[in-house]
């Protein structure tokens, strides 16, 4: 079975949830939730849509602060965020769910991940983390003391999908108090190492020219699952999702139990 599919495939998206762009199929099997990296957008994920396997739900999660949230206040601390995320699931878990995260959406989908072990009616079959390694590492990380000349430097860097916005000054004022709420979020949370490890299998995808996260420090998510890690790696830097799409959503599905939840 594989995940990706060349042809079009109609989802329709449901946005009255604030928390997703809710990609819509008949008689879901299965939601792929994705969280985007810092700075970012469910929009990262827009082109996911058409292309999973048929009965694939995609739901992204959508960060307050930015676009269709931008007049509402940015999250202020990862429990926070989880927790958030977390309650608005609770009625799209009637099926299976796997998470997908991107960067700093790796740290919340392995957030949300820990706190779906603890909900009742909750099937997580997978968390699948991306160009960012395991939480416990990331202790010593000071967001605060990012001013907006750094936080640019690492935009340009990452050479994000946003990079070139950032160069405009009515769009780079729009974009910074998200990146920057951000990167204090991630700056201040220090989980420490896991004392009780997930039951779920875990995929770390990475590239091999990431500028962020070295290929050596993507096996760490080892130590935060008792039921197996896989680490990929593809050519290319911290955004080597885009160009490597079609690849990665074919090893995802791979990944992902044939015809969950089918009768």
């Amino acid at each position: 079975m594989t995940m990706y599919s060349r042809g079009p495939r109609r989802a329709r998206v449901d946005s009255r949830n604030p928390w997703f762009r809710h990609y819509r199929v008949e008689r879901p099997r299965l939601r792929l939730v994705c969280f985007p990296h810092a700075g970012g957008t469910a929009t990262l994920y827009a082109t996911w849509a058409s292309r999973l396997e048929e009965g694939t739900e995609l739901l992204a999660v959508q960060y307050p602060g930015r676009q269709d949230r931008l007049a509402e206040p940015c999250a202020t601390s990862m429990t926070e965020l989880a927790d958030a995320v977390t309650a608005a699931l609770v009625p799209h878990l009637d099926v299976p769910v796997a998470l997908f995260g991107h960067s700093m959406g790796s740290a919340v989908a392995y957030e949300v991940a820990r706190r779906l072990t603890r909900t009742a009616g909750a099937e997580t079959v997978a968390l699948l983390v991306s160009a960012r390694s395991a939480p416990h590492l990331h202790g010593t990380s000071a967001g605060d003391a990012f001013d907006d000349v750094r936080l640019l430097e690492s935009v340009k860097r990452l050479a994000g999908p946003d990079a070139a916005a950032y160069e405009h000054p009515d769009l780079r004022d729009v974009l910074m108090p998200s990146l920057r709420a951000d990167y204090r979020l991630l700056g201040a949370y220090r989980p420490g190492p896991p004392t009780e490890r997930l039951s779920v299998p875990v995929t770390v995808y990475g590239g091999d020219r990431d500028p962020a996260c070295p290929v050596a420090d993507l096996d760490s998510w080892a130590e935060v699952t008792d039921t197996g890690q896989e680490t990929v790696v593809f050519s290319g830097g911290h955004f080597y999702l885009r160009e490597h799409e079609e690849a990665l959503l074919e090893h995802i599905g791979s990944r992902l139990p044939p015809r969950v939840g089918a009768p």
